[in-house]
């Protein structure tokens, strides 16, 4: 026997016995696709062309998304429940960090093309971004109640860079740093403008 039939042989057992050990055959059950099982939603014979926004409110990856999942953190915090509340906060930067991205992807695709448009996603991805660095600051602020600088501290860091020391939530950022002692240098100093 050569080297390329035993190769074939092993492959065609291999997947004969990953097909046995599937959960679905093992139960003797059929997995149906939940596609099919999606109901269709009744055209507006009036208007049978006309599409129109589905709505965001129930969608994670919304604007709304994001502020429900803050406002829970903000439940949590108030509960002492921090662990809660840093699941929450973790959730909500990815969401706004996701719809930033993509509100900058959509700027780019636009630019040029459609000015208003591309305004429109430019003002979106610097308001998602700004949501995300509050929920970071937030994020940060729960690791100190937590007694945990060493995760605080990487997100003061990136507040910082991505606000500029001089913006309200860069200098606050910035003042957590030096209340932790990361940094000796305080900013504002006073008397300087």
């Amino acid at each position: 026997m050569n080297a390329a039939t035993l190769i074939r042989l092993t492959s065609l057992s291999l997947i004969v016995s990953l097909g046995l050990l599937s959960p679905t055959y093992a139960e003797g059950k059929k997995v149906s696709n939940p596609i099919s099982q999606a109901k269709p939603k009744p055209i507006d014979t009036d208007k049978p062309n006309t599409l129109t926004p589905t709505g965001t409110s129930n969608n994670l990856l919304s604007i709304e998304g994001g502020d429900r999942l803050m406002k829970e953190s903000t439940e949590a915090v108030s509960s002492q429940n921090y662990a809660l509340a840093v699941k929450k906060l973790q959730e909500a930067r990815q969401v706004y960090n996701q719809l930033s991205s993509f509100y900058q992807d959509l700027n780019s695709s636009f630019a040029g093309i459609d000015i208003r448009a591309a305004d429109t996603y430019r003002k979106n991805a610097l308001t998602t971004a700004q949501k995300r660095d509050e929920a970071t600051y937030q994020l940060a602020l729960v690791h100190r109640a937590q007694n945990q600088p060493e995760l605080a501290i990487p997100l003061l860091v990136q507040i910082i860079k991505s606000q500029n020391p001089t913006r309200e939530l860069g200098t606050k950022a910035y003042q957590q740093l030096f209340e932790l002692g990361f940094v000796d240098v305080p900013f504002p100093r006073q008397g300087k403008k």
